[in-house]
This record gives C-alpha cells, sequence and structure tokens, in this order.
C-alpha cells in the first residue's frame, strides 16, 4: 500500500505555509509523514493574500527541487482558496477578509508561483462566475474540488460542466446547523455520481456513524480520505501555526483557533486514519486501500 494523501498544511512540527520554512524543516517533516504511513502528499496552501500564496508556493517548489527525499514525498501541491466563501460557517478557519472572486488572472499566478506542481485547486463555484476559472484551471490539468461552499444546484450543474470533479472534506466548510434538506451537502450529493468526494476521518470534522452512512449512499468507488494535518500532526496537545496563525490542540486531538468553535485542520497521521477506517467502519485491508491509495491517485491522475 502506498497512501497519497491530498491534503496536508503540515506536519511534524512543521508548517507548510510559513514563510519562513527552511529545507531542513520540510525534510524532517517528509520523514515523519514516511515513517507514520503515507508515501505521497499533496503539500497545502490556504487563504491569504495571492502575493503571500506566490511566495509560498515559489518557496516550496525551490526547496523541493534540492532534495531528493522532498521530491519523492511532495507529489505537488493543494490551493485551498483564496475563492471560497467568505459566508459565516462555510469559511470554516479561513480568513474571511482574504476570500475574493475567483480570477484567471490571480490564478495564472498562483500556477505559475507552482511551476506546474499544482495538483488541485478547492474553490467555491459560486465565486467563479460561468466557471470560467474552473474551466481554465481543467484546462490547464488541475483539478478543481469544490470546498467552503454554499453553491445553489445550478452552481454546481455550471461547474461540473466546465471541469470540477471533485469535493474538499464533505461535511465539512459549512455551517453546524443547516437547513434539514435545502444544504450544501445534500446538494452536492445529488451529483455524487460525477464526482469523487473526500473526507477526514478523525472522529471530529464528521461522527463516525455519519461518516458510514456517506460511504454507503456514495459507494466507496467515489471515495477518498485525507488527513488534513497541520503542523501539530504526529505530536500532542499544545499550540501550533496554520498559515501563521495559532491553532490550540486538545487532549482529544481537535484543533481549533483560540476562542473559536471552527476546526483548523486535524493531528491526524495515515497510520491513524487507517486504524480509524477499521476500527470504527469496519473497512477491510482492500477497502482501506481503495480510499487511501488507488482513489487519490485516481484523482489527481498520479502514478506513483
Amino acid at each position: 500500500m502506498k497512501p497519497l494523501d491530498l491534503q496536508v498544511n503540515g506536519y511534524a512540527g512543521v508548517d507548510f505555509s510559513s514563510l519562513k520554512l527552511t529545507g531542513e524543516e520540510l525534510r524532517r517533516a517528509c520523514e515523519a509523514i514516511r515513517k507514520d504511513g503515507a508515501f505521497q502528499i499533496l503539500a497545502t496552501v490556504i487563504t491569504d493574500h495571492i502575493e503571500h500564496l506566490e511566495k509560498k508556493l515559489s518557496r516550496l517548489v525551490a526547496l523541493r527541487e534540492e532534495d531528493e527525499l522532498i521530491r519523492k514525498v511532495v507529489a505537488g501541491f493543494h490551493i485551498e482558496g483564496p475563492f471560497l466563501s467568505p459566508e459565516p460557517g462555510y469559511i470554516g478557519a479561513h480568513p474571511s477578509s482574504l476570500t475574493k472572486h475567483a480570477n484567471i488572472e490571480d490564478a495564472c499566478r498562483l500556477l505559475d508561483a507552482a511551476s506546474g506542481l499544482t495538483k488541485i485547486v478547492t474553490l467555491a463555484p459560486e465565486v467563479d462566475q460561468g466557471g470560467r476559472v474552473t474551466r481554465f484551471l481543467s484546462n490547464e490539468g488541475v483539478v478543481v474540488s469544490a470546498g467552503h461552499t454554499n453553491a445553489s444546484r445550478d452552481e454546481l450543474r455550471i461547474a461540473l460542466d466546465q471541469g470540477l470533479s471533485m469535493v474538499t472534506h464533505l461535511g465539512n466548510g459549512c455551517p453546524v446547523e443547516l437547513p434539514r434538506h435545502e444544504n450544501i451537502i445534500q446538494r452536492i450529493l445529488s451529483f455524487r455520481e460525477s464526482l469523487w468526494i473526500g473526507f477526514i476521518p478523525d472522529g471530529h470534522h464528521v461522527d463516525f456513524f455519519a461518516l458510514k452512512n456517506y460511504l454507503d449512499l456514495i459507494g466507496l468507488e467515489r471515495v477518498f480520505m485525507v488527513t488534513d494535518s497541520i503542523s501539530a500532526s504526529g505530536l500532542g496537545p499544545g499550540t501550533y501555526e496554520l498559515s501563521g496563525e495559532p491553532v490550540e490542540v486538545d487532549a482529544s486531538g481537535a484543533a481549533r483557533r483560540p476562542g473559536s468553535a471552527n476546526l483548523s485542520g486535524s493531528t491526524l497521521t495515515i497510520e491513524k486514519l487507517r486504524e480509524n477506517l477499521s476500527r470504527y467502519l469496519g473497512l477491510s485491508d482492500s477497502e482501506i486501500e481503495l480510499v487511501v491509495d488507488i482513489n487519490p491517485a485516481k484523482a489527481i491522475s498520479v502514478t506513483k
């Protein structure tokens, strides 16, 4: 089994979004990632000023180029934001003041900074008028994933027509309380046969019984699992950083901004993720391999 984790914000005390990230730190994180069960990852950066995102991506590119292990572990990048919904609840732990409407100029800047290594861009379809940026990214070979979104069914349909093919951490990036039927989860599920759908199986982002319901409905053939790990992953309770902001991790492993109820990534490792899928969802080894290895690679067309 060669697990591919499509959403890794940091690891082992290292924040991948730090503007001061060093090669030594990134290598240390990659060594820990391999030790804890993952084979490859997508290093993930989240909502920030475009110029800051450019610097972060360029730095990751340069550090990756200098180290063979980093090149082997970091298969590419996942850019989550800034083209997200600023609505409370939907924005989650991202800074709402830094979100913006999707536009091709900024998308080009991000792709250029990443030097062809962008594999996924998470955006909210409702901030991409007519799906123009979705079509542009798709034409560039980038997987477009819906996340932190309150898109209508019509907006989702347009996005699908323009190349949307994935959903980022379903059940999260939305308010805790939603209308019973007319809500973003139900809308996305109505298009489930056309989408790769991701989940964070840590027991905090989605209760395990609810995750089991999702898997039964969607089918394992269209599902993948991510850690959404932050710098606290592989460590214990304490205060850490995500994109330069403090995150507090409690004894249960839940990570939140100080004073906020919103989760800020997770402290999962691939080893713990696999254990959860076996223990709480009853998945077999072959089923776990499907959702942590085979499906993620298919979803972004990576050959390992």
